[in-house]
């Protein structure tokens, strides 16, 4: 079997499996429209077999061709031989897309489409399945699903695409089989549950899924819920097809009936086989398609990363100095070994060479989500952190990829225990303290090399028809990596150049061999080369642009720190793109290498002054305040929080509804949190108050408990500067925001004592806007912690400030938080006239957030009153509201509630489902009071459907979710439970546990 990595790049690569992208080395070239792409996709799928032309007409356009179809496909073969051979001579004959009798043929290597490379490996899997070779048979499956990017050719018309789409589905569908099964023969059982619920869910007529389902919850202990799904199989296909389940589902049925031995777990293999987990990462980049060279170097890695495993985790250290091609070497590397390592590949960019190096412990949070841990679940810590990563990894066989590495101390707690893992770390500096550590020093290329990789980027005829002066060219770089690519990057995007143009402007360039010595002047010589040819304003946008912190700048973004209109600012970004001097991860999207924006940082502390330096990152600023205040009156309507904040001193981006407003924040978020962390490690007082604006705009707009460790960190120097600078408005409205963020994460103490600091000083200086905030949340915190007669007063307080302000869409809020405060002091009749207002307030704000969250508030009044076929119904409508809103948290909560609703009508089989719902919901979220609401209400009925010991177990989860909140649901647990045991011990038969609130 050829893995991907030890097939040959061909020059042309075709990716089918999402849509239709075409590459050239590294360079995407754009295919044409629709009927264009469409012709293409028919000829990559016959795999270089002939195809007449009326049967190209018909693949593309079905029996109902235009009339001029046949003109249209020699017009679309015309345009797509100039695309794939674009140095062919206008007479020559093409050698790709060849005609053949009364058709064509596209002539190319296999591994030069992705849907065969992914065919392939599938074909394989199948292969080690029937060869028992379940390690292989799972690797070579997880191999095709990581080609798969989305549909299949995406977007494209005509009956053959659909074709072939529908077969790369069935594929897919037998890729995933064959993964899953592998998993499940290999012990991972457990972790193979969720996923396959979720296929079963996505095609439920699928046997082979529903079979591996029951197999995996058999062998996880779960033979009732084995037999169960087996009953839903059965009733799903009787209804929908007529027909009985097939004779592997009821073969399977009865052997889990019979407790059939065979089908209990296989026993750990003499050799020590390692179980996979479901959760594969994958997470290494592209294997560069221009690299070049490196031979030995590769060989060398190779051997050191699979040595024997006898002799602990390896560790190689590969060092050289700035753009000598380390990430591309370790990248490449690292994919040669990837069949070596079943269990996934870790990447992560160190960030070493820059001012502001990844923090080991938010590197090993990701780590450990990619690793199948639960957000919720993942320790604070970095010490604790680092124990978990290394007991996951210890019977695993996983490369970790550390690349641009400051020093050993940031290495150090990446690293894993186990002996089957292997680490590769690049670095500018030699770790030589890194112990255990084999160490690899990275020259420059050799003359050869350099000049291929010249080649392969400017283009190889040039390359060749010039070699002497391409020679110089590559001498006049050092031979250094970085250096070659970036001038050849710049002769292929001008074609009128040629390379002894190139050559000579190399020619006066006298430090370079000095600079070499000293590491990363070499790389600096090479971009001043760069950046003296740009023109004044294409030096000040490559300066200004590397400025924010933000590890990408949309193009709205970047016109802002520019203070251009967006179309001066594109034709500003994309010409330094063309120069190799700014890189477009994405259409509309820029970014500095590391190093060059060091580079263009230096260069901005020679060339503009402070204050155009601060005008810059503030115009940036203004502009993400503008754009959140928009999206707030957008997401918010009724809320004008934003109308008592300072005026936006920027354009927005025209957000034209909520679907626009939230893509938008989505895709700010880094920038929105690279720039504030920046701005707020500014000290001085005119930064407080306009950072503290945009916190207090933006912060409800995000799921704050999700963030809460990101914004804390932001506004712990921000609230002491506030202090220092006795800005007592900035200082309260920064505690608000952290009081939320506290109650956001149920920290319901440290929240209380954050409110109350400011709300005194609101009251005193008479800033509404914190006055309402803080005594709402505090309404809130006492009102969840049991203390409804003291949340009362806060919230009548809120409610003046909000109505004073005509602020409908918070006093609908407010009126819901008082609704659910009266019914716990038993005021029913208040409560319920409460919450019928709060829900009115909100339609009449036309916030339909505001709608949602009162709907939600009015559900638990209605049901303490004994409603509960009332509350289901405003459930239902918040249900629907919070997933339209993509409001995770909040959609825990209502399920939670709509089984206690559904438990109530006495439809325990229903509300046992709606609490799973729940939980799987607050688990992936980390809401702890979701959690203890679902597992309490699970407890209930599971344990009225007989299911005494589940429920029992659930029941105790709850109280202990419950008593570390300090919440009084609590105490009823635990006298629930002790009734539930006196009945036990007496024999009586269980009866009904009481609800919580």
């Amino acid at each position: 079997m050829q893995s991907d990595a030890d097939a040959a790049d061909p020059i042309l690569r075709f990716q089918v499996l999402g849509p239709l992208q075409v590459w050239r080395s590294s360079q995407e070239i754009e295919p044409g429209p629709p009927q264009q792409r469409a012709l293409l996709a028919v000829l990559l799928r016959r795999a270089g077999r002939p195809i007449g032309l009326q049967e190209l007409v018909e693949g593309i356009w079905g029996e109902e061709p235009p009339p001029n179809a046949v003109a249209a496909v020699r017009t679309y073969v015309s345009r797509l031989r100039g695309l794939l051979e674009p140095d062919r001579k206008s007479r020559a004959a093409a050698s790709l897309l060849v005609s053949v009798a009364d058709g064509y043929t596209l002539r190319l290597p296999a591994q030069a489409v992705d849907a065969a490379r992914f065919e392939q490996h599938i074909t394989d899997a199948g292969q080690a399945r029937a060869a028992g070779d379940a390690v292989a048979c799972q690797q070579e499956a997880a191999a095709a699903l990581g080609l798969w990017r989305a549909a299949p050719l995406a977007g494209l018309p005509g009956p053959s695409v659909e074709t072939w789409r529908r077969r790369l589905d069935e594929l897919r569908s037998t890729a995933l089989e064959l993964r899953l099964g592998a998993v499940i023969d290999l012990g991972g059982h457990r972790e193979a549950v969720a996923e396959l619920a979720d296929l079963v869910a996505e095609q439920p007529l699928s046997e082979r899924f529903r079979a591996l389902l029951m197999l995996a919850l058999y062998r996880s202990g779960r033979q009732a819920e084995a037999l169960a799904a087996y009953a839903d199989t059965r009733r799903l296909l009787v209804n929908e097809l007529g027909v009985e389940p097939g004779p592997e589902l009821t073969d399977l049925h009865a052997r889990i009936l019979a407790s059939d031995a065979s089908l209990v777990v296989p026993e750990r293999t003499a050799g020590g086989a390692v179980m996979p987990s479901v959760r594969v990462p994958a997470q290494l980049p592209q294997d560069p398609t221009d690299f070049t060279g490196r031979a030995e170097l590769t060989a060398e890695l190779r051997l050191a990363l699979c040595d024997d495993p006898g002799l602990g985790v390896r560790i190689c250290a590969l060092a050289g100095i700035g753009g000598v091609g380390k990430t591309a070497l370790a990248v490449h590397a690292a994919h040669s070994v990837r069949s070596e390592f079943a269990d996934g590949q870790l990447y992560v960019d160190l960030r070493g060479a820059g001012d502001g190096p990844a923090d080991p412990e938010a590197v090993l949070g990701d780590f450990l989500a990619a690793l199948g841990e639960d957000t919720g679940s993942i320790p604070e810590g970095l010490e604790r952190r680092s124990l978990l990563y290394r007991s996951l990894l210890a019977e695993r066989r996983v490369l970790v990829v550390l690349d641009n590495a400051r020093d050993t101390d940031q290495v150090m707690p990446l690293l894993p225990g186990g002996a089957g893992c292997a680490v590769l770390v690049t670095s500018r500096a030699r770790l030589t303290d890194l112990p255990g550590a084999r160490h690899v020093d990275l020259d420059v290329l050799d003359p050869q090399e350099a000049l291929q990789l010249f080649g392969a980027i400017a283009g190889p005829e040039r390359a060749a028809a010039e070699r002497e002066a391409a020679l110089d060219v590559v001498s006049a770089c050092s031979f250094l990596p970085l250096a070659v690519r970036i001038v050849a990057s710049r002769l292929a995007a001008r074609r009128s150049w040629t390379v002894s143009t190139l050559a000579a402007r190399l020619a006066d360039e006298q430090r370079r061999l000095d600079e070499l010595q000293t590491g990363r002047l070499a790389v600096e010589a090479t971009f001043e080369l760069g950046y003296r040819q740009l023109s004044p304003a294409l030096a000040r946008a490559f300066r200004l642009l590397a400025l924010p912190d933000s590890p990408h700048l949309s193009l709205a973004s970047a016109a802002a720190v520019l203070g251009l209109p967006q179309p001066d600012a594109e034709e500003l970004a994309e010409s330094l793109v063309d120069a190799g001097l700014l890189e477009s991860p994405a259409p509309g999207r820029y970014r500095h290498h590391d190093l060059l924006r060091l580079f263009a940082r230096r260069q901005s502390e020679r060339a503009d002054s402070a204050e155009e330096r601060d005008q810059a990152v503030n115009q940036l600023l203004d502009f993400l305040f503008a754009t959140v205040s928009t999206a707030s009156r957008i997401l918010e309507p009724g809320d004008v929080l934003t109308d008592h904040l300072r005026p936006p001193r920027a354009e927005s981006v025209p957000l034209t509804d909520t679907t626009a407003a939230r893509a938008w924040l989505r895709a700010e978020q880094s920038t929105l949190f690279a720039v504030i962390a920046q701005r707020a490690r500014d000290e001085r007082e005119a930064a407080v108050r306009p950072l503290i604006d945009l916190l207090m705009a933006w912060v409800w707009l995000i799921d704050g408990a999700v963030h809460q460790r990101q914004i804390e960190q932001i506004l712990r120097p921000v609230v002491v500067t506030a202090h220092r600078i006795g800005d007592a408005v900035a200082e309260s409205r920064a505690r608000c925001i952290r009081g939320l963020l506290l109650y956001a994460v149920d920290e319901y103490e440290a929240a209380e004592a954050e409110l109350l600091a400011a709300l005194l000083p609101a009251r005193a200086n008479g800033d509404a806007v914190a006055q309402f905030t803080a005594a709402n949340l505090l309404g809130m915190v006492a009102g969840t912690t049991g203390r409804a007669a003291e949340a009362l007063p806060f919230l009548q307080e809120a409610f003046e400030q909000c109505e004073a302000l005509g602020n409908a869409s918070v006093s609908a809020i407010i009126l819901g938080n008082t609704a659910r405060s009266l019914s716990d002091l038993g005021r029913e009749h208040e409560a319920l006239a409460t919450a019928d207002a709060a829900v009115e307030t909100a339609r009449r704000s036309g916030n339909q957030s505001t709608v949602a969250d009162t709907h939600y508030q009015s559900s638990v009044v209605l049901r303490e009153a004994g409603r509960a076929d009332a509350a289901a119904t405003h459930l239902g409508d918040a249900l629907r509201l919070f997933r339209e809103q993509g409001r995770r948290t909040w959609e825990g909560l209502a399920l939670a509630r709509l089984a206690e609703c559904l438990e109530d009508e006495g439809r325990e089989a229903d509300a046992a489902l709606s609490a799973e719902q729940a939980l799987v919901v607050a688990r992936e979220v980390g809401d702890a009071f979701c959690e203890g609401l679902a597992l309490a209400v699970g407890g209930r009925v599971l344990t009225r459907l007989g299911e005494t010991d589940r429920g029992r177990t659930q029941l105790e989860d709850a109280y202990a979710v419950f008593q570390r909140l300090g919440l009084p649901e609590a105490e009823e647990l635990r006298a629930q439970l002790d009734a539930a045991a006196d009945r036990a011990t007496s024999g009586a038969e269980p009866g009904r546990i009481t609800p919580g609130r």
